[in-house]
């Protein structure tokens, strides 16, 4: 049902990668059944003039992941109690990713509410609160570091779509300044389907 991307479709630029994301599908097989949600909230990062990004300064150990070739899962953790996913982006040795904020649950729902409930200590959340978040997101679908660097593939997680399916129409797309920083915050990096109410509520649309 649901197809994997082919590798050329991660080489295309940071921006422009966002944007197509849109309406794809996260899928997860790590478990007993697939998780599956549909993208519908992104945000680019870069190397090169965005202060808000891993890798603005330089190569380290925690972003070096970034800098190597294109559809590869960069996650990290953050304020000491969360992961974020991010998709690697640009040629090798240039540092850019999409980080994944939101998607809408459409298979393994009930596990995807199961993982969440374990990893965050509340005891109940309705099906607009499991993954729009990008933290929210790697709780629903059990990623932490342990995923960081590893190469997209079908027998684990992935992008997919379906085939006959038309694109998220141009006029559909939200853009916005990216959520949660405090460098390049003026930069129109945040990319969502408008009107969808999976999208992260942390800023208006």
């Amino acid at each position: 049902m649901y197809r994997p991307l082919k590798k050329s479709f991660f080489h295309q630029e940071t921006l422009l990668l966002a944007r197509n994301l849109l309406g794809k599908y996260l899928i997860s097989k790590k478990g007993s059944l697939p998780l599956v949600g549909k993208i519908v909230e992104t945000e680019a990062y870069l190397q090169n003039g965005d202060p808000a990004c891993h890798a603005y300064k330089g190569k380290t150990r925690r972003n070096e992941v970034m800098f190597g070739p294109p559809g590869h899962l960069y996650i990290y953790f953050t304020y000491g109690m969360h992961f974020c996913m991010n998709l690697v982006t640009e040629p090798e040795n240039t540092a850019g990713a999409v980080l994944i904020r939101a998607v809408e649950p459409l298979e393994g729902v009930s596990e995807l509410i199961h993982n969440r409930l374990l990893r965050s200590g509340l005891k109940k959340i309705d099906n607009f609160n499991i993954a729009n978040g990008p933290a929210k997101l790697c709780q629903a679908f059990n990623l932490s570091t342990m995923e960081n660097g590893l190469k997209l593939s079908p027998n684990g997680v992935y992008i997919g779509y379906k085939l006959n399916e038309k694109d998220i129409d141009e006029k559909e797309i939200g853009i916005s300044p990216r959520i949660g920083i405090s460098a390049g915050i003026d930069l129109p990096w945040r990319f969502y389907i408008k009107n969808n109410p999976f999208v992260s509520k942390t800023t208006n649309q």
